[in-house]
Parts: C-alpha cells; sequence; structure tokens
C-alpha cells in the first residue's frame, strides 16, 4: 500500500494538518515539520507559497507573503520536502499550493521533481478537472496522487468529473468561502460526506475552518479525515522560529480528538 492509503487504514479517522512551506523561514520549517509529526498527523500537506492564494484567508495569505519574504523559491520547497522524507519515511506529505508554481517549468519536470522530493500528492487549488491535462496524466504517470477539491457547490452532475483521476483522497472545501474565516454547520457537512461516500472510492477528508479539537472530533465522526491549517499556520506567525512546541502540542490535541472520535459514539 502506499503512504497515503495506509494513512486512512488505521482503521480510525486521520488528522491532516497544513503549513506553508518557508514560513518564517526555509530552515525553520523543518521543525514545524517534526513537530506535526511527533504531535500525531497522520497525513501532512505543505503549503507551496504563492502571491496570489486565491482560496487562502488572511492568515494563510500572510503566510505566503512571509515566506517569499524570506526567499522561499520552489527548489527551497521540494529541498524542504527530501529532506522530511530522509527524516519520516513512513509519514505521507502532499504539496497544495496554485498552478503557476507547479506548471511553469512543464507538468513532467514538476511530477519528477515530486518524485524526486518522496512527495506522495499534489492539491492543486486552481486547476479544475476540465483542465486536468495540465498537470494530471503528469503526476498520475509519475505515481504521485493528484488530491482534487470538492465544494458545497459540488453537485451530483460534476461529483463524477471531480473524482475521475482523482487519488489518495478526496478533499472536501466545507465552506463556500475561503480558509479560516467560519465553520460551515455540522449537519451540512454531515449530509455532504454522506452524499460524497456513496460515489467515492477514496477517504474523504473535510477542512476549512476547523480550528478547535472539538469541531474536528465533530468532524472525524463522519469523515475519513479532517483537516487542519489556518490554526496552525497562527501558531507559526505568533512564535515564529520557535512555533514547533506550540505547534506540536495543538496537534497532539487535534490528533486525540480525531483519532477517538469515533470511540465516543460507540
Amino acid at each position: 500500500m502506499t503512504r497515503l492509503a495506509n494513512a486512512f487504514a488505521k482503521g480510525r479517522p486521520a488528522l491532516v494538518t497544513f503549513v506553508t512551506g518557508g514560513d518564517p523561514t526555509p530552515d525553520a520549517t523543518a521543525s514545524i515539520l517534526d513537530a506535526l509529526v511527533e504531535g500525531g498527523a497522520d497525513v501532512i500537506e505543505l503549503g507551496m507559497p504563492f502571491t496570489d492564494p486565491m482560496a487562502d484567508g488572511p492568515a494563510i495569505q500572510l503566510a505566503n507573503l512571509r515566506a517569499l519574504g524570506a526567499g522561499t523559491k520552489t527548489a527551497d520547497i521540494l529541498s524542504i520536502a527530501a529532506a522530511f522524507r530522509a527524516r519520516h519515511p513512513e509519514v505521507p506529505l502532499v504539496l497544495m499550493g496554485y498552478a503557476n508554481p507547479m506548471t511553469v517549468r512543464g507538468a513532467d519536470w514538476f511530477a519528477a521533481e515530486c518524485v524526486n522530493a518522496g512527495i506522495d500528492g499534489v492539491i492543486c487549488v486552481d486547476i479544475p478537472p476540465e483542465e486536468d491535462p495540465e498537470l494530471g496524466p503528469a503526476l498520475r504517470n509519475a505515481g504521485v496522487s493528484l488530491i482534487r477539491l470538492a465544494t458545497p457547490t459540488t453537485d451530483a452532475a460534476r461529483l463524477p468529473a471531480v473524482l475521475e483521476g482523482s487519488s489518495g483522497f478526496l478533499y472536501y472545501v466545507s465552506v463556500a468561502g475561503i480558509t479560516g474565516m467560519q465553520q460551515a454547520a455540522q449537519a451540512s457537512i454531515d449530509e455532504a460526506v454522506a452524499r460524497i461516500k456513496a460515489s467515492a472510492t477514496i477517504p474523504v477528508a473535510v477542512g476549512f475552518g476547523v480550528r478547535t479539537p472539538e469541531q474536528a472530533a465533530a468532524i472525524a465522526r463522519v469523515a475519513d479525515g479532517v483537516v487542519v491549517g489556518s490554526a496552525l499556520v497562527d501558531l507559526v506567525a505568533k512564535h515564529g522560529a520557535d512555533a514547533a512546541g506550540p505547534v506540536k502540542e495543538l496537534t497532539a490535541a487535534l490528533a486525540a480528538a480525531v483519532h477517538s472520535a469515533r470511540k465516543e459514539i460507540a
């Protein structure tokens, strides 16, 4: 099984965590990633900093600016990923970002670099299924999962196109908005996850607006995974290069809540 498959095959929901690569500096990112692993994250998303992160709210927008201000380049993100893979051979690592940095040198180049760095999957926010040839075939040919996004506006007619060619897991964006600003009503998440899981053959992870262990546990009772990003990015903003301790503490609380969510209702 692949690392991503293993992460969702533990008999409990998975905690998926996000931080922006290069924030506050490329060198400091390593300790923050290690803190996520030590805290119990099952999958780690590493954000590729970009000047116009249109799906992201203020927290991640500012993280992008801090990373870019520190001189972070795509080469740095790939180096961070490769070093992470050497330290943590079994923890899934996903790159999340936007089309420009991923395709500017060509999709085949990017896919090959992902393989060289030990990256398991890629989330590209602004390449919809209709534009899959821009990146999808290169990733699939390289054995890298293309992880697609579904949203509250993804209806039954569109869902098959979103699922086609997607692997690793499906990321359900629970709000029709940007990251970190609000959380969807739990009832709407329950309904959406049930509807998607009726068609999907891959795990469904839910994110956007999840900040606390209590929120994460409620989602984990119905989803295969829970994604937390802005709350962790806020800790990096607050603590800078000393963020590893607070990041590990929050991750541990989130992991305990997510991993035990099903036991609470058993």
